[in-house]
C-alpha cells in the first residue's frame, strides 16, 4: 500500500468508525452491524463485565450489546479522538452509564482498536477501565 493509499484508507476507515459510534448512540444497531465483517473477531477486555472473544455479528449482539441493554438503563460510548493508520483505527473516549441493578453512575475511559479488511471491521479490541464498569454494576 502506498502512502497515498494508506492515507485514503485511514480517512475512509475513520469515517466508518465515526458513523458506527453515531449509529450506536442513536440505537441503530443494523448500521453498526453492517460495518462488521461476517467473520469479525470482537474482543472485550478480560476484566470487563462481558469478557471474551466473540466471532460474528450475532455473537457480538448476544455477548455484548444485548447484555449492555440488560445491565444499563443508560449507556453512552463517547469517542473523543480518532487515530487512523491505513486499515487500523483507534478511538479513545469515555463510557458513561447508569446501572439498572444499583442505580450507580459510571464513567470509564476506553480505547477501541478497529482493524479493517475489505472495507469492513474484521477485528475489534476493547481496552478499558473495567474496574469502573464493574464497580457500578
Amino acid at each position: 500500500m502506498t502512502t497515498d493509499q494508506a492515507a485514503a484508507a485511514a480517512t475512509r476507515n475513520v469515517t466508518a468508525v465515526r458513523s458506527a459510534y453515531a449509529a450506536f448512540a442513536a440505537g441503530d444497531l443494523p448500521v453498526v452491524l453492517g460495518l462488521l465483517d461476517p467473520d469479525v473477531e470482537w474482543i472485550e477486555a478480560a476484566g470487563s463485565p462481558y469478557p471474551g472473544t466473540f466471532r460474528g455479528p450475532e455473537a457480538v449482539v448476544e455477548g455484548v450489546f444485548s447484555r449492555i441493554g440488560d445491565d444499563w438503563s443508560e449507556f453512552r460510548v463517547e469517542p473523543e479522538e480518532y487515530i487512523g493508520s491505513g486499515d487500523v483505527v483507534a478511538a479513545l473516549g469515555t463510557y458513561r452509564g447508569t446501572s439498572r441493578a444499583t442505580g450507580r453512575c459510571m464513567q470509564a475511559r476506553f480505547v477501541h482498536v478497529w482493524h479493517f479488511r475489505g472495507g469492513r471491521a474484521g477485528r475489534f479490541e476493547q481496552v478499558a477501565d473495567t474496574a469502573m464498569l464493574n464497580a457500578a454494576l
